[in-house]
């Protein structure tokens, strides 16, 4: 059964979170939009942070998995604060954080708000700025309408027979957490992971997003063939290798 965290907003944050012996930075682990943290990618990275003795954290957002609310009622500000307040109350020191998807787009957003904290990232096939850039531009016309008029409108899903529910909070509050439109300082080293095969996150997007950001340390490897799941053994340990070369690059 997970822990529960309790946030100032009265939120209950479902965690798992491994207090390894060593020295070496502990690892966080966010996912994606509507993903839980009993994923292929946060189940084995944990495994591997345990063998190696190194902390491990891993939650689910607000409604999300097993933590309090209302998937319909959050949004991205929401998440990045119950990320925030998971960070800080839970883990000590340098933290490499790893985000797969919308998780990397908090991470992202995490590396800004708490600097002292995140020492590096690991953004796989990462969607920074996804509401606006994939959602609101990929609506037409009358499905932004239903959007502004009856506050949602559903979206068909390829990984489920029940649609996408995007509301308009959601979209809203998105367009005052984009990161790709102001300066984007990453002075912590990170590494970015996409597969060529991935249809929810466009090449273009991380692309787009090492163009973008100031960055000393920050390296994109593209996997010819992979998926948005990026959770094939191959991709897993490429995953590894990743967290290595950010630790490694930090001196630990």
């Amino acid at each position: 059964m997970p822990e529960m965290l309790v946030t100032a907003s009265g939120r209950q944050i479902a965690y798992h979170r491994h207090e390894g012996e060593s020295e070496l930075p502990g690892i966080v682990f966010l996912g994606g939009f509507r993903s839980d943290m009993e994923g292929t990618k946060a189940l084995h990275l944990e495994a591997w942070a345990k063998a190696g003795g190194r902390d491990f954290l891993r939650l689910d957002y607000s409604g999300h998995g097993a933590s309090s609310g209302d998937f319909l009622d959050g949004c991205i500000g929401d998440w990045v604060e119950d990320s925030e307040v998971a960070i800080t109350t839970l883990t000590k020191g340098p933290q490499v954080v790893v985000g797969s998807s919308m998780g990397g787009w908090i991470a992202l957003l995490l590396a800004r708000a708490l600097p002292a904290r995140v020492a590096g990232l690991v953004g796989i096939a990462a969607a920074p700025d996804f509401t606006e850039d994939s959602m609101w531009q990929g609506f037409d016309a009358a499905q932004k309408q239903t959007l502004m008029e009856e506050g949602q409108v559903a979206l068909p899903s390829d990984y489920s027979d029940d649609p996408y529910i995007i509301t308009r909070r959601l979209i809203e509050d998105g367009r005052n957490q984009l990161v790709l439109r102001d300066p984007l300082p990453l002075p912590m080293p990170v590494r970015l992971l996409h597969g060529t095969a991935d249809a929810d996150v466009a090449l273009s997007v991380p692309l787009r997003l090492i163009e973008h950001a100031t960055a000393l340390d920050m390296c994109l490897t593209l996997v010819k063939g992979a998926d948005h799941r990026f959770s094939t053994p191959e991709a897993l340990a490429l995953t590894e290798t990743a967290i290595i070369e950010v630790t490694e690059a930090l001196g630990s």
